[in-house]
């Protein structure tokens, strides 16, 4: 097996990363921050960009929630960061870091409240020099954004006489095209298209902006990233674990809501788009929706949904869906879905994507997968022994979670005879940058400070992925099925997802 060799040293890494623009003095003020997602994502995001020197001397934190938390927030963080950080107690700057950071409690509907935010960000100006800019993070419930959203506007912390302001909304954005619109337009009335950046932390995982460096950067791939040379493309976003606790949200979401309409959505248009003009937010935006915006109304049939039964994961007995916790027993709600979809423009016409997620699966993996057209093979019919049919090239680009990207071959077997076998070259961040704690959100945390919105949603594109995805969930809404539970767990879902591809004369790729 062939591998890399090229690798970094510490000092070449470290002089990458000074390169970039360290942002303006600003407050982050998450909504929503006695949640998991501070604690395991956010709060040690923001530390590695300390340890990396990427954030100003003026830079505090202020977590906001309604639960009356002081003191024991600023310790649970400080827990999170060692424990999902990858941090090492005694790191020398961790004192300093959590020094900046403090709690404010507050009812989200209550006037109130925002009046004495607004008063303790002001103090924090005057005391730590943040100059009145602010990012807001809206890790809460979906059903709290609006009010949110409406209270910070009319509270003047929305457009302020100083300083510049950006507010964070994590997904869901909507749960159909409908309430997408309507959520768009709520927030529009408050903030600037250009002050909005809606997250998906995918597109802080260095495996998906690698996309763009692999397609664009590099001249022997691009001139076959085309239908001429590709048979189909894959793309699977697969977890081994079941809903964690979170049956109340899984409930109303369901795998198509919560993993395709955005996740895997994103990743479809970073495989499929144009060269962009540049890699800034307009021009990346304007390709990503001409994407969307060209692929076909996906038929019914086309659309394959799955909810897992009991069965096992690591060995051990695990049940199903319908008897989580807070879950309907008689639930229909999808668990695994599978999409087949076609992109009708000049590149892409008449190669499949083929698009799946799901809980409970055999194993955690999200990659994608182009795979391209056979040779003809006349001189190579009369193959023997271990590798009787030649295997298709194929690119695998592994987001998660051993981010890399292996290129799959033929190559002749040491014989006398005339064998082919598929062999494969591998690329590993791992091998080639060192391992890495980050967790995709410290670039984007880092972008949204900066006002660079290349790597976040925009309206166009999120009403654009709604508007292909709501017939079908319109059609399973009406249309309940029958055979849930259709798949075990720990398996790679139902049998009618194989078929999507069978009917074509394809297979799902062994991950």
């Amino acid at each position: 097996m062939a591998t890399t060799e090229v690798q970094f040293s510490p000092e070449d890494l470290k002089a990458a990363q000074s390169a970039e623009r360290i942002p303006e003095p600003t407050v982050v003020v998450i909504f929503g921050a006695s949640g998991d997602l501070t604690k395991r994502k956010l709060l040690p995001a923001l530390f590695h960009l300390e340890q990396s020197n990427l954030l100003p001397e003026e830079f505090a934190v202020v977590g906001v929630a309604r639960r009356p938390l002081q003191g024991e927030f600023e310790k649970d963080m400080r827990e999170g960061i060692l424990q999902f950080g990858g941090v090492q107690e005694g790191e020398k700057k961790l004192d300093q870091f959590m020094g900046k950071v403090s709690y404010f409690a507050m009812n989200f509907d209550d006037p109130g409240g925002y009046n004495n935010l607004k008063t303790v960000l002001e103090g924090i100006d005057k005391k730590q020099g943040t100059k009145g800019n602010r990012l807001f993070y809206l890790a809460t419930a979906p059903e709290y954004f609006a009010e949110i959203i409406e209270q910070l506007g009319g509270h003047g912390m929305a457009k302020p006489q100083q300083g510049t302001v950006h507010v964070i909304i994590e997904k869901p954005f909507g749960h159909d095209l409908a309430s997408a619109r309507q959520l768009n337009d709520e927030v529009n009335q408050v903030f600037a298209e250009d002050q909005i950046f809606r997250i998906d932390h995918y597109l802080g995982k260095e495996t998906v902006q690698n996309i763009l460096v692999f397609r664009f950067a590099n001249g022997i791939f691009e001139p076959v990233w085309n239908r001429n040379y590709v048979d189909h493309v894959q793309i699977t976003a697969a977890e081994d674990i079941g809903i964690e606790g979170r049956g109340p949200f899984y409930e109303k979401a369901g795998a198509l809501r919560d993993v395709i309409q955005n996740h895997v959505m994103e990743l479809l248009s970073f495989v499929a788009l144009e060269p962009p003009v540049s890699f800034e937010a307009d021009a990346m935006r304007r390709e990503k929706v001409k994407v969307w915006r060209s692929i076909q109304p996906i038929r019914f049939m086309d659309a394959v949904r799955g909810q897992y039964g009991p069965g096992k994961a690591d060995g051990k007995d695990v049940k199903g869906y319908r008897q989580e916790e807070r879950v309907d027993p008689n639930s229909s709600t999808e668990t695994y879905a599978a999409l087949k979809v076609g992109i009708e423009n000049w590149r892409w016409a008449g190669v499949p994507f083929y698009l799946r997620a799901g809980k409970r699966l055999a194993k955690r993996v999200t990659e994608i997968t182009v795979q391209f057209k056979q040779p003809p093979q006349l001189l190579f019919k009369n193959q023997s022994g271990a590798c009787r049919e030649l295997q298709p090239n194929l690119i695998a680009m592994r987001i998660q979670p051993d981010e890399g990207i292996s290129l799959r071959f033929g190559a002749k077997v040491p014989s006398p005879n005339m064998e082919v076998c598929p062999v494969n070259m591998n690329f590993s961040y791992a091998d080639a940058f060192g391992k890495s704690s980050a967790n995709g959100y410290e670039r984007l945390l880092l972008d949204a400070m900066l006002g660079d919105a290349t790597l976040f949603a925009h309206r166009d594109g999120v009403e654009a992925t709604w508007s292909l995805l709501t017939p079908i969930l319109d059609y399973w809404a009406a249309n309940k099925p029958k055979d849930l539970p259709n798949y075990a767990a720990g398996t790679w879902g139902p049998k009618s997802a194989d078929e999507l591809l069978a009917r074509d004369g394809r297979a799902w790729n062994k991950l």
